[in-house]
């Protein structure tokens, strides 16, 4: 959970009792790859942090065709947190893609962390503001660009992730069909 800790420390300072509080309320967790973490229709109740894998957000369209909306690596929260706000059904699922390791924070320790660590609502903001960040880049670069051009700053924006993703979640990420990247990754080999 050093991982965890170290994340917390880049938004604000801890002190060793504060860690332990915050150590405290976790529940380390291990999740196969293919398994779901979370089902569209359920209620998110708690905060992931994950420290091993990759996890998938996606849903499904109108037309029932499975859209991936983006994948989180090592070292971020894994939360709808619209909907764990609004204490309502999430329309997502989150899967693992890979096998993951990751600690959860459920409402209630939320709340008595944010009661007892004077500094901890601000490094919450901090960290919630740094992943809207992350995910508005995300979307502004699938909107702005091509295929080709979606898929080479993919690889440059997320080397990590880059092999560690099936191609048929990264054609669906990049809004294309898996044989469309198939002549994406021919043609930039050539």
């Amino acid at each position: 959970m050093d991982e965890l800790i170290n994340f917390l420390l880049q938004f604000g300072n801890l002190n060793e009792q504060q860690i332990d509080c915050i150590l405290d309320k976790c529940i380390e967790h291990e999740i196969k790859r293919e398994e779901y973490y979370q089902e569209a229709g359920k209620i998110p109740r708690e905060f992931a942090f994950l420290f091993q894998g990759v996890f998938r957000v996606s849903y499904y369209n109108s037309k029932g065709d499975e859209v991936t909306k983006y994948f989180l690596d090592e070292n971020h929260f894994v939360v709808d947190l619209d909907n764990y706000n609004q204490n309502s059904p999430s329309p997502e699922y989150i899967q693992a893609v890979t096998d993951c390791k990751y600690v959860t924070l459920s409402r209630e320790a939320l709340k008595e962390l944010s009661m007892t660590i004077t500094v901890w609502d601000d490094i919450m903001n901090q960290v919630i503001s740094k992943a809207l960040v992350e995910k508005v880049s995300k979307i502004s670069m699938m909107m702005a660009e091509d295929a080709t051009e979606r898929y080479l700053n993919f690889f440059n924006r997320f080397p990590k992730l880059a092999n560690r993703v099936p191609l048929s979640y990264l054609a669906s990420y990049l809004g294309i069909t898996q044989s469309s990247l198939s002549r994406i990754r021919r043609s930039i080999n050539t």
